[in-house]
């Protein structure tokens, strides 16, 4: 990746990219599985990008890979939508029993869930590289992935907006009948790994030297 833009180009390079996204779009279908097989066909595929290889991973299930990166990614996203779910239930339950109509627990609690879910969307790159070097631990090293988010602000803040561009056509599926959201979720997890990727090198380069974005 010579920029965090070629991100969202890089699927279409590969000559067997429609049949990959399609099957792992369907295997995506299925509860929990669907996702863990996911993740590991992301991480083959940064396996591919690391080693100079603008190619997707061969669809299937892939959850040996797969199942260190979706823990810690579940983990993440639990922890921090604790505070605005808490904060929401209040409003709602004062809402219910009128004892404090328009109660601005909801608000607020909305308000911190949209900061949470960026919050998530500026780290998930680290998760990434420390999940791929590292495992499930390195994915829960907080610390860890705090140092490496934050070594260069400018390359987090860039990775973290393709991740939720990535994240937006995800759900932009969701207008062909529902079904097309999983295709269109294949095909934003292989943008989020290629821009993990650009965000590998990104950081390893020393500051200002970073490719361009």
């Amino acid at each position: 990746m010579n920029s965090a833009g070629d991100a969202f180009g890089f699927p279409f390079r590969d000559p067997g990219w429609v049949g990959k996204i399609v099957v792992q779009g369907l295997i995506l279908i299925i509860p929990i599985v669907g996702l863990i097989a996911m993740a590991g066909w992301m991480m083959m595929t940064f396996d591919n990008l690391r080693a100079g290889r603008q190619e997707l991973a061969p669809a299937g299930f892939h959850l040996s890979r797969g199942i260190g990166l979706f823990g810690a990614w579940l983990i993440y996203a639990v922890v921090l939508s604790i505070p605005g779910d808490i904060l929401s239930g209040i409003g709602s339950g004062l809402n219910a029993n009128h004892a404090f109509a328009g109660s601005p627990f909801t608000g607020l609690g909305s308000l911190l869930s949209f900061v949470a879910q960026l919050l998530l969307y500026f780290l998930v790159p680290s998760i990434i590289v420390m999940t791929y070097h590292h495992g499930f631990s390195g994915g829960l090293d907080v610390q860890g992935v705090w140092r490496l988010a934050t070594s260069n602000m400018n390359n987090s803040v860039m990775a973290g907006l393709m991740m939720f561009v990535a994240g937006i056509i995800a759900a932009l599926g969701i207008v062909a009948c529902c079904v097309g959201v999983f295709f269109t979720g294949a095909y934003a997890a292989a943008v989020m790994i290629g821009v993990a990727s650009w965000f590998e090198r990104a950081q390893a380069l020393p500051t200002g030297a970073a490719p361009s974005a």
